[in-house]
């Protein structure tokens, strides 16, 4: 048996993460509305109505854009952990008791040969939590909002086959930009989101052979660029002693395009 993965959408107006094996399929995130959400799908040639269930990482709009309504026209599972289901409940509609699931942080769940893995990181929301995807001993991390990467956190995500790792923004950017200092603050702190350059410190620690893929997810439109980030986090890996090319590459995401379905193998 073997994973797929797309980023099907990435960045700060939303983010939705598809991973499937022979089996399951989960969709981490719906942060787009029902109909983008659709129209994704079909451009990496899936269908909703065969998803396993939503994992939910934390409340932001971002993130549960178009999860209610597509809860409820799919009849999916949903799943997220306490404190987000009652910070997220107010803001989804009304989806239905047998459709909620309970996911505890720092828990795994499985399905079938699909094992799932909660960790919980820093960010400005009620309980905040991202997953792992485990099956055969190949590894997917998803992590694309906290403030910073803990060493707890590098232990869990470490020597993971493919990543969806937040590359946020480009501190010089976000200083010199037009946002309010109160954003500003924000953002730079323990719970706001990583820059280019702290994802690549915390990416040199956790990289192992077994890395083949690291997406670069979240770019802020206003504070970061494509082209920066990956440059900024180039440099800073091979700082480290990393060359990218050599065994690992990185890969661009988008706001409104999916990444070709990916295969790990």
């Amino acid at each position: 048996m073997t994973m797929h993965m797309s980023v099907l959408a990435s960045g700060s107006t939303g983010n939705a993460i598809f991973i499937e094996n022979e089996h399951h399929s989960f969709l981490v995130d719906a942060g787009l509305s029902g109909k983008q959400m659709e129209g994704l799908f079909s451009q990496i040639d899936r269908s909703m109505k065969d998803l396993s269930g939503i994992l939910v990482t934390h409340e932001h709009s971002d993130h549960i854009k178009g999860l209610g309504i597509l809860a409820r026209r799919y009849n999916l599972p949903v799943y997220a952990n306490e404190k987000t289901w009652h910070a997220m409940e107010p803001l989804i509609g009304n989806v239905q008791t047998d459709q909620k699931f309970v996911f505890p942080m720092e828990t795994v769940q499985s399905f079938g040969g699909l094992d799932i893995e909660s960790f919980g990181v820093s960010h400005d929301a009620a309980e905040p939590m991202f997953y792992v995807f485990h099956e055969n001993g190949k590894k997917i991390v998803v992590m694309t909002d906290t403030g910073y990467v803990s060493d707890r956190m590098k232990g869990i995500i470490k020597g993971a086959d493919a990543y969806v790792f937040e590359s946020n923004h480009d501190v010089g950017m976000l200083r010199m930009g037009r946002y309010p200092w109160s954003i500003k603050r924000r953002i730079l702190s323990d719970v706001g989101h990583v820059s280019n350059e702290d994802a690549a410190i915390a990416m040199s620690e956790v990289l192992t052979d077994n890395t083949k893929r690291i997406y670069l997810s979240h770019l802020s439109k206003d504070n970061n660029m494509k082209d920066l980030a990956r440059m900024s986090v180039t440099q800073t890996l091979e700082g480290c002693g990393l060359k990218v090319g050599e065994t690992f590459d990185l890969y661009d995401t988008d706001a409104k395009t999916p990444t070709d379905l990916y295969k790990i193998v």
